[in-house]
């Protein structure tokens, strides 16, 4: 019994092994080519395994890109997540200031795989898919944070929470786009300082 135990073991290690190899091949392979001239041949040959061991792990290279997706914008949805529970507008404008903050930088830390991303975005439908699901988690956690500022008494009552979290999140992915497409002309600081003003102002009595 030990002994098949252990065989199990060591197959399921090898397939989480070959599962990382392939996605670390396919991080360096989409920066290096972009989406489109990236293949899944290229990323196979990199990662040093065999075509149907791969194709065990991801249909193709949308899959595999996806899953690299998840795992960077989790970075950016634990920033989201963190704790926001103000007892006044100073101290709520003082945690999306912070938030704001670093998820622009994060934009910056990760520009070169963001850049994929924007490109995949346009060029596939299951990779766009896959941005509108993640959008909507961002939404999501936003209106849960609008609410509570309402529920406490320091946000305006009058304003659909989903609406503003909306709003709110697609200026701060407007402004991330610009940060990966190097469009942007304004420092981090900068950028924060203004929408953080736009959005609490409006926002918070």
């Amino acid at each position: 019994m030990t002994k098949i135990s252990e065989h199990i073991d060591g197959r399921n290690l090898r397939s989480i092994n070959t599962r990382k190899r392939l996605l670390a091949a396919g991080y360096d392979i989409f920066i290096e080519f972009g989406f489109q001239k990236a293949t899944i041949s290229q990323i196979i040959k990199k990662a040093k395994t065999g075509y149907g061991t791969a194709y065990i792990h991801f249909s193709g290279k949308d899959d595999l890109l996806i899953v690299l997706m998840d795992d960077v914008m989790n970075r950016f949805y634990e920033i989201a997540k963190m704790s926001f529970e103000p007892t006044s507008k100073q101290e709520a404008i003082d945690m999306i200031t912070m938030q704001t903050r670093l998820f622009l930088e994060n934009a910056i830390q990760e520009q070169a795989i963001m850049q994929v991303f924007m490109e995949a975005i346009r060029h596939s439908d299951k990779v766009q898919e896959k941005w509108i699901e993640i959008r909507e988690s961002f939404v999501e956690q936003i209106a849960k944070d609008v609410a509570y500022a309402q529920k406490t008494g320091l946000a305006r009552t009058d304003l659909d929470n989903y609406l503003v979290a909306r709003n709110w999140f697609s200026l701060n992915e407007s402004h991330l786009w610009d940060i990966v497409n190097q469009t942007n002309k304004h420092s981090v600081a900068e950028i924060t300082h203004n929408i953080t003003a736009l959005y609490t102002g409006g926002l918070y009595y």
